[in-house]
């Protein structure tokens, strides 16, 4: 049963996605909540300003309030933060993020999380306005700004509540994956691939991880799992040989095998249109985002609401009335003509899928790639021949120098050069440019009306996006075109 959460609560790494979820969700219950983060940019910031929630730029000692009840430390916090030692010399109490999410909001309700590799913020965020949308008063709280509600938070007063399972670790002081702490009942698991070089040595201990969430379900569980992913299908069947999953599965795909299995999927402006074959009927259905990977995301959602007792018919509706996330092929604007798309990925697998869903849904012009590797994954030398592969789908490429945070060695960053030159080795043009300005120098030279720009990063980037727009509008009141 969840308890009510302590009158001050103190977060660091407020600015982290699922903790200005948490704080919202925190301050909601009547809670005072402060924080302090030192990557500060929109929309979470935006988020936190508008809920009024107070928050310091850059860790110090100091920065621990008075009177504070209980700190939660977000999993990029080390040991050696200075409030982390604030609050051990103090003796406050603390906890992780996702053990405050499962005593403050999920404890005696029904957990349905979305767990992988790719697809879990916009899978996990459907799920969520698609319970709304049924009347379940879900609570929710997701990786991304949804465009349906206000926050990416809900605290709500049904049985169910939907969270992203990460499969990050929680807390410097629990190396264990987050998506244990939330003891789910129903399990969507989109794929399975090696990632987060920072603190995984493999993909078989990854592997590992899945495997024991899965078999730990209860028995009036469910699993939905995506048969087109290998990883996916090939670990759900090698425990379902052995007898160890312990509650029903349901796969879901465009290839043959799947349980529940798309087909005559098509792509165009406003969006997806598909047709499921499952359980001995047909159904035809329309998501308003694009591409093939989102018609499998929303087959997900629709195979667990469908189980969860909904009628197909309301589910339909709930689905088509889905506005997306923010950060995930959001279109940001259109000056001079050229489309401006922001997005998130930031794995090879995630840009080759993002890149072929955006030329489903605008195959007209020129498909422009702009990619800053700035996570972890993103900049690691660790997908260095991948990377090389990633962006065939574009029609030009133009790649940012890595982002290099202080204790990061030069010999472990991706070779962005190599990169464009592996690339192009693939037929696609591509340029390893030195900076944001240069990039913008290209773009409002080269860019002409029709083409698409897909922005990938998982930062701010300069803010290159409003910049983009404003140099094409100018451009165009200026007549000037390459």
């Amino acid at each position: 049963m969840t308890v009510s959460p302590p009158k001050h609560v103190h977060l660091l790494g407020i600015c982290g996605t699922a903790m200005a979820a948490l704080a919202g969700a925190l301050k909601a219950q009547g809670s005072v909540v402060t924080g302090t983060d030192e990557n500060v940019y929109p929309p979470i910031s935006d988020q936190l300003d508008r809920l009024g929630i107070a928050y310091n730029r850059g860790y110090r000692a100091e920065n621990i309030p008075p009177g504070v009840e209980l700190v939660v430390v977000g999993n990029v916090i080390r040991r050696d933060n200075p409030e982390v030692q604030a609050v051990m010399s103090q003796g406050l109490p603390y906890l992780s993020m996702a053990e405050a999410v499962y005593r403050f909001a999920i404890a005696g309700r029904n957990t349905l999380a979305v767990v992988g590799t790719h697809g879990k913020t916009t899978t996990t965020t459907l799920a969520a306005h698609a319970l709304v949308e049924l009347g379940a008063d879900p609570g929710f709280l997701t990786g991304g700004i949804p465009k349906n509600f206000p926050d990416n938070f809900r605290v709500g007063g049904g049985d169910w509540f939907v969270i992203e399972g990460d499969e990050y670790d929680t807390a410097f002081f629990d190396k264990t994956p987050k998506f244990f702490k939330y003891h789910p009942k129903v399990v969507l698991f989109t794929s399975l691939e090696f990632d987060h070089a920072d603190i995984y040595d493999s993909l078989d201990t990854i592997r590992g991880h899945f495997a024991k969430l899965l078999t730990g379900l209860p028995a009036d569980g469910l699993i939905v799992a995506c048969h087109d992913d290998p990883g996916a299908r090939e670990l759900v069947a090698e425990l379902s040989a052995q007898g160890a999953l312990p509650c029903p599965v349901v796969t879901y795909g465009l290839e043959e095998g799947a349980g529940c299995r798309l087909t005559h999927t098509q792509t165009g402006p406003d969006g997806v249109r598909f047709t499921t074959r499952w359980e001995g009927r047909e159904d035809s259905w329309f998501f308003p985002l694009g591409g093939d990977y989102n018609a499998l995301n929303a087959a997900a959602v629709m195979i667990a609401l469908i189980r969860l007792g909904h009628a197909p018919a309301q589910v339909a509706a709930a689905l088509a009335s889905f506005q997306g996330v923010k950060r995930r092929q959001e279109l940001r604007g259109v000056a001079g003509g050229v489309r401006v798309l922001d997005d998130f990925a930031h794995h090879p697998t995630a840009v080759r899928l993002t890149l072929k869903g955006v030329r489903q849904r605008y195959p007209e012009g020129t498909l422009w790639a702009v990619f800053e590797p700035r996570s972890f994954t993103a900049r690691s030398s660790r997908f260095q021949t991948e990377w090389g592969q990633a962006f065939w789908g574009a029609g030009q490429v133009l790649l940012a120098p890595p982002f290099r945070p202080a204790n990061a060695s030069a010999n472990q960053l991706l070779d962005t050069r190599r990169v464009a030159e592996d690339t192009q080795a693939g037929g696609t043009p591509a340029r390893a440019l030195g900076s944001t300005d240069e990039i913008l120098a290209v773009l409002e030279q080269e860019t002409t009306p029709g083409d698409t720009v897909l922005v990938m990063s998982n930062g701010g980037f300069d803010n290159i996006h409003q910049r983009l727009l404003d140099r094409l509008a100018q451009r165009n009141t200026q007549g000037g075109t390459r």
